[in-house]
């Protein structure tokens, strides 16, 4: 008979079971993660991609990438955003780095908060060229928009950044 003991705090009737190492867990203890908790991210860590966790996993594995995946967002709020008709003030920015590009987003919020978190992930502090179009999706009656983007980041100095 296996054992379905909580193993936090050894409730009998344990109804859930941790994502990563498989242990029963009651509903008081389990620890719950949000399906858009993690969406910025390009791949979904395997250890992430659970929905339910024990407390022990959610400290060790969870909340450290919580930690880190806020910071960067954080700086992703951050960034400075020259969009591709503001060719005047970037014309002598260096272009050396590959552009990013994101597709199949909600509208042009979410596609420039994209890139932003893309270039504060690689420790860039700004995006040039930004390009953010939009694509009519027509499904039967219902018609929508699909956002797309493309920028490419560089780190400005503070002069560079005054200037905007």
């Amino acid at each position: 008979m296996e054992n379905r003991a909580c193993c936090t705090c050894q409730k009998p009737k344990a109804n859930f079971k941790c994502g990563i190492c498989q242990i029963p867990v009651c509903k008081n203890c389990v620890l719950y993660l949000e399906d858009d908790a993690f969406s910025f991210l390009a791949e979904i860590p395997p250890d992430l991609a659970h929905k339910t966790y024990c407390p022990s996993c959610f400290d060790q594995k969870v909340s450290p990438e919580m930690h880190c995946y806020n910071e960067i967002m954080e700086r992703a709020k951050l960034v400075t955003v020259f969009f591709i008709d503001q060719g005047k003030a970037t014309r002598l920015m260096n272009r050396n780095e590959k552009t990013i590009q994101v597709k199949d987003c909600n509208d042009k919020r979410d596609t420039l908060m994209r890139l932003a978190f893309f270039a504060a992930k690689a420790n860039f502090n700004a995006l040039i060229d930004a390009d953010i179009t939009a694509v009519k999706k027509r499904i039967n009656s219902y018609q929508t928009s699909v956002w797309h983007g493309s920028a490419t980041p560089l780190n400005l100095n503070e002069a560079q950044l005054r200037y905007k």
